[in-house]
C-alpha cells in the first residue's frame, strides 16, 4: 500500500487520475486501516476511474462487481457448478455420505467478484459499482462480507480474505444507503472538479492538445453544468468531445465547430437545444500565452490519445495546483 499522501497524490497522477489531497487523504487512510472507500457523488466524476486509477497505481488486479435492481449473494458471491456435481454423482458407485462429502469442495465451487477478490493470492482492488442500485438484502451480504473480510458458505463453511483487498464501493445518490454500511467505510464525496482541473485531464488524457483548445472546452464545460439540463456531462463526456474536436482539426471553440460536435457532450435533444441557444455566451476567447493548436496533426494526437503522464512523456502539468 501508499506510505503517505504525496505518494498517493504522484502514484494516482501517473496513473492518469487527478486526486487533491483531501482525495488522496481518504484513499491513504483506507488503505491503512483497511476499511472500504465508500465514494459518493454525480454520475460521470470519476468514482468508478478512481478505483482503475487505484489498480494501475498499485500494479495489481481490478476486480469488479457490477450492482444491478435483483443483484444476489450468489451472483455477488459464489454459485456452484451443479452440472459438475451431476456428472461427479452419477460416476460415483459409493455411498451417498462419501458422495456427498465430495460435491461440496471447491473443485465445484464458482467464484464471483467477492470470493475472487477474497481468495486472490496477493492484494487486488474490489470495486463494487453503483451500491445505489441494488437492493437492501445485497447490503445486508456486504456487511458480513467487509466487516471481517470473511463470507460464509452453507455448505461449505467460512471463507476468510487470504489477503485483505482494497475495497471501493461507489454510489450515485438515487437511494439513500444504510447507516451500517456506512459506518463500516471512509466517506468520500467527489464533486465536478474545477476547470483548472478538468483541463489537466483533458491535457492527460489527450497529449499534444493545444492549451488553448483545452482551457476554453474546461471552461464551456464548467459553464453547461450550471445550466437546468437533464443530464450535466461528465468527465468522460468532456474529453469524448475534446477527442472530438481534434478528429475535427479544430485550432479553437467556435459556436460553428461545437453546434456540429455537441452531440458527443450531451446525451438528450432538450439540453442541446438549450445549450444551443446560449453557444455564444459559452464560449470564451484563447487567453494570451495560450498554445494555438495545429490543425492537419490529428492522427499524431490521436495515436497517443491513451498515454499518461508520470512518466517525462507526459504533459507539463506544473502550472496546475493540485
Amino acid at each position: 500500500m501508499f506510505e503517505s499522501v504525496d505518494i498517493v497524490m504522484d502514484s494516482l497522477m501517473a496513473a492518469g487520475y487527478i486526486a487533491r489531497r483531501r482525495v488522496a487523504a481518504t484513499v491513504f487512510l483506507a488503505g491503512k486501516m483497511k476499511k472500504p472507500l465508500l465514494v459518493e457523488g454525480p454520475a460521470g466524476v470519476g468514482k468508478t476511474e478512481l478505483a482503475n486509477a487505484l489498480a494501475r497505481a498499485l500494479s495489481t488486479e481490478l476486480i469488479r462487481l457490477q450492482c444491478y435492481p435483483g443483484l444476489d449473494e450468489s451472483k455477488a458471491l459464489y454459485e456452484w457448478n451443479y452440472q459438475k456435481q451431476l456428472l461427479y454423482i452419477q460416476s460415483q458407485r459409493s455411498d451417498w455420505r462419501e458422495v456427498k462429502s465430495g460435491v461440496y469442495t471447491p473443485d465445484f465451487l464458482l467464484d464471483r467478484p467477492v470470493l475472487k477478490a477474497f481468495t486472490s493470492p496477493k492484494p487486488v482492488v474490489l470495486l463494487i459499482d453503483e451500491v445505489d442500485k441494488s437492493d437492501d438484502e445485497l447490503e445486508s451480504f456486504l456487511l458480513e462480507a467487509l466487516s471481517d473480510y470473511q463470507v460464509s458458505i452453507p455448505e461449505y463453511g467460512t471463507i476468510s480474505a487470504r489477503q485483505i483487498p482494497y475495497v471501493v464501493i461507489t454510489s450515485n445518490n438515487s437511494r439513500d444507503l444504510s447507516d451500517a454500511l456506512k459506518r463500516r467505510c471512509l466517506h468520500l464525496y467527489i464533486h465536478y472538479p474545477t476547470p483548472e482541473e478538468e483541463e489537466a485531464l483533458i491535457q492527460i488524457n489527450l497529449p499534444g492538445i493545444s492549451s488553448s483548445l483545452s482551457r476554453q472546452v474546461a471552461e464551456f464545460v464548467a459553464s453547461v453544468r450550471r445550466m437546468p439540463l437533464k443530464k450535466h456531462p461528465g468527465v468522460a463526456e468532456t474529453i469524448d468531445w475534446a477527442r472530438a474536436l481534434i478528429t475535427m482539426d479544430a485550432s479553437g471553440l467556435t459556436p460553428g465547430i461545437a453546434q456540429d460536435t455537441l452531440n458527443a457532450l450531451l446525451k438528450y435533444e432538450d439540453d442541446m437545444l438549450r445549450v444551443t441557444e446560449k453557444l455564444d455566451g459559452l464560449i470564451t476567447s484563447p487567453r494570451a500565452g495560450d498554445k494555438v493548436g495545429n490543425p492537419g496533426k490529428t492522427q499524431q494526437i490521436l495515436a497517443t490519445a491513451s498515454g499518461t503522464t508520470g512518466t517525462g512523456n507526459g504533459p507539463d502539468l506544473s502550472r496546475f495546483d493540485f
